[in-house]
């Protein structure tokens, strides 16, 4: 996932690698009544309700993983904001909407706004250097995407100079201390954890965590349902295959190979193209750490190596380990990486554009695995290592 460079820190030598608690009490949702959930059907780490006054209560149940407890807020119409009565100490944060301008935090976050057709309202990101859209990149170098030093060091004093009308933050823990001196000098953050999805969809769904923000309900539900759509048809496709090749992932960091776990995004990727990932069976829905030789035993004659890290050259394995050349995708080159493909200032695209755009993902390994189906797709994020 790319995240901002905190996250990339963080997860760098993990995800990478992979193909990659709040401690308040949980507010009740109080306030208006009447309420229908709208169809979430993938994410599992929020929910939208509407109300018959207009009014949106966004819950976020999954903003880390493992978080004691969520986040409740409540988004209301400016026009309304005059005849509505709202008990603040239900919800996390009161946020007007429409929102006309906003700092978020993820390059995750960047496709959405594009998508919704509301990147013109982002004023301010950390480490803009990361982001790979050309038209997020116009408007950087016009100045109107303001650089907020990086999500570690958030750089507060700008962040309050901008007096953004919205903060969408993320966090791998409850230890906020930059968000929570913006909400003390009322600017409203809202978290996102979009990166603690598990499925290719339920990271894709939450275009609509965005979409009440900036009245594009609609909008995020076309978008959505065509992603997801074509996702599915793409599985079918797939699924016309017999044989299914054998895959492995990721590389070494020192001497431990890390790679995704059976139930991980990126292991769904794989199964859903057809193919038989070798540690598909593991629980693990984050990454596994493996010693070279276990996975030397079980992937020696892979058919396909997806991922390999950062390399994005033969030439750049063989000189990392000689341990690699005994695998047999390395010796058939069968090798594909999502490294090669960056931005204009080396943000790779896969971390900023792949959450969203999953049916783009499952076409290029359905394109890698069974060569004769989809033969008309072009790679979009995959391509050989030189």
């Amino acid at each position: 996932m790319t995240l901002s460079l905190k996250s990339i820190k963080i997860v760098y030598c993990v995800a990478l690698l992979c193909f990659w608690g709040c401690k308040e009490t949980p507010k009740a949702a109080q306030g208006p009544r009447n309420t229908v959930v709208d169809s979430i059907q993938y994410a599992k780490g929020f929910t939208l309700e509407k109300s018959g006054r207009d009014i949106t209560v966004l819950k976020i149940i999954s903003p880390w993983p493992n978080a004691e407890s969520g986040f409740t807020y409540a988004l209301v119409p400016k026009d309304r904001l005059s005849t509505i009565t709202l008990d603040k100490n239900a919800y996390d944060a009161i946020i007007t909407t429409p929102v006309e301008n906003v700092v978020v935090t993820s390059t995750t976050h960047i496709p959405a706004l594009e998508s919704l057709g509301v990147l013109d309202r982002l004023i301010g990101f950390p480490d803009t250097k990361y982001i790979s859209s050309k038209y997020a990149r116009e408007l950087i170098d016009a100045g109107k995407i303001q650089e907020l030093g990086n999500n570690e060091s958030l750089n507060t004093e700008m962040v309050l100079a901008l007096r953004p009308e919205l903060v969408v933050g993320f966090s791998i823990n409850a230890q906020n201390k930059t968000y929570n001196i913006l909400q003390q000098a009322n600017i409203p953050v809202v978290y996102n954890g979009d990166w603690t999805e598990e499925s290719p969809l339920g990271k894709a769904e939450w275009i609509k965590f965005f979409a009440p923000f900036f009245g594009k309900e609609q909008e995020a539900e076309q978008i959505f349902s065509k992603i997801a759509q074509d996702y599915h048809n793409a599985v079918k496709i797939a699924k016309t295959v017999e044989t299914a090749p054998s895959v492995i992932s990721g590389a070494m960091f020192k001497d431990v190979w890390y790679l995704p776990g059976g139930e991980s995004w990126a292991a769904k990727f794989i199964q859903d193209a057809n193919a038989d990932y070798l540690w598909a069976n593991s629980p693990e829905t984050g990454s596994l750490s493996l010693s070279w030789e276990s996975v030397l035993e079980k992937g020696k004659n892979a058919d396909f190596w997806i991922a390999p890290a950062q390399y994005t050259s033969y030439m750049e394995l063989a000189n990392a380990s000689e341990h690699y050349a005994q695998f047999d995708a390395l010796q058939n080159r069968k090798i594909f990486t999502f490294s090669k493909t960056k931005g204009a200032t080396g943000g790779v695209l896969y971390y900023e554009l792949a959450p969203q755009r999953p049916d783009l993902v499952l076409k290029d390994l359905i394109h890698i695995f069974h060569p004769h189906l989809l033969q008309d797709h072009e790679l979009f994020f995959f391509t050989p290592l030189e």
